[in-house]
């Protein structure tokens, strides 16, 4: 067995690598800057749990870190990010399946339109949504992406979006009920 020498890197080499790093870091924090309240604002309407959505959102960023260098170039952040974060929401979902507190009434209605109460109510009855509808419903309706986009996001055909959007809305409608709707115009 030969033992190869391997000859010392220059500092310029050095300072050049490091310079290439400091840079990436200032593009990926930049890119987390603008995009941390969307994600964690997503998260958080797919699972009601502020923690839980700031751990996603922070997974979210961990996962793109390791691979910034092959992503930030060419790549649609955004879309990209919202992808990870639905793939966390989902393994996330299928490891606490069954272990959530369903609550047996929903909470009561409201008095005023816009209030704290109605976004807790909102935020209540999409909760009893499967994942897949409240992420169509979040991405769709929270977001207002079109459903090619959110077909591309989830990885479904437009179809399967388009029927799990009508599906939803109408199970939203039937938790709200009707005298609901009707205080909110």
């Amino acid at each position: 067995m030969t033992d190869t020498v391997v000859p010392p890197r220059s500092a310029g080499w050095i300072l050049t690598r490091r310079r290439g790093k400091a840079a990436r870091d200032q593009e990926f924090t930049a890119f987390v800057e603008s995009a941390a309240t969307r994600l964690r604002r997503s998260a958080y309407l797919m699972c009601r749990d502020w923690h839980l959505a700031q751990d996603l959102t922070q997974q979210t960023f961990t996962k793109m870190y390791a691979s910034w260098e092959r992503l930030s170039s060419g790549t649609n952040l955004d879309a990209y990010s919202r992808r990870v974060l639905m793939n966390l929401v989902f393994d996330q979902h299928k490891r606490l399946k069954g272990s959530e507190l369903v609550l047996a009434e929903m909470p009561d209605r409201p008095d005023a339109p816009g209030t704290p109460e109605l976004r807790l109510t909102l935020v209540e009855a999409l909760a009893r949504l499967s994942v897949e509808d409240r992420a169509v419903l979040v991405l769709r309706h929270a977001e207002d992406h079109s459903v090619d986009t959110v077909a591309t996001i989830l990885g479904v055909s437009a179809s399967v979006v388009k029927m799990r959007n009508t599906r939803a809305l109408t199970r939203l409608r039937a938790l709200l009920g009707e005298d609901f709707l009707d205080h909110e115009s």
